[in-house]
């Protein structure tokens, strides 16, 4: 379902969002989940709070206490075969993942409203388990431009450009248990 912002186009979107359906088969799916259930994962840490959905990070971390990335776990072997398939579907260069997120979201769980940090080129997510509504949003003067994306199981969006830059995402608490793996590529320099 999308919700229709002030796009002159009914399925118009953010510049640089990118989506597809069943990027993996139902049994990818729930080897995925079983690998990602099974890491250690801890609530995610966003400074002094902390948040409600839980996570592992690999290549590298944001550390927002130090305000900097910081190297962490390297990429394990078996979420490499969906980097790379990514990567082919993208464009950017087979190797180019240089950051895992791993996320697992609990009934009532969200992200609030942010852009990924600088440091991050594309932005890729595949997500696992069930639907979500991948909601972006960018101030235009007085008003906001909005533009909601039903992501579902399955599927994989790519953030670049205007969408990565410009616009704001958020996912309100979602509505049953959900796994996310983001992909990111990093900018160069």
């Amino acid at each position: 379902m999308t919700q229709l912002g002030l796009f002159s186009e009914p399925q118009a979107g953010p510049a640089g969002l990118r989506y597809t359906d069943n990027f993996v088969d139902a049994a990818a799916e729930q080897e995925l989940i079983g690998r990602i259930a099974a890491l250690p994962l801890q609530r995610f840490q966003f400074g002094a709070f902390e948040g409600n959905r839980r996570v592992a990070w690999f290549g590298y971390q944001y550390d927002y206490s130090q305000q900097r990335l910081t190297e962490a776990e390297p990429i394990p072997e078996w979420v490499r075969p969906v980097a790379r398939r990514a990567e082919t579907w993208a464009g950017p260069a087979e190797g180019s993942v240089r950051q895992v997120l791993c996320t697992e979201y609990d009934v009532g769980v969200g992200i609030g409203w942010h852009r990924d940090k600088p440091h991050f080129k594309e932005i890729l997510g595949l997500s696992l388990g069930s639907p979500c509504k991948f909601r972006f949003r960018r101030r235009r003067g007085d008003k906001w431009e909005r533009y909601t994306l039903e992501a579902l199981p399955r599927s994989l969006y790519m953030m670049e450009g205007e969408a990565r830059a410009q616009w704001e995402h958020s996912i309100p608490p979602v509505e049953a248990h959900r796994y996310s793996i983001t992909f990111r590529t990093m900018k160069q320099g």
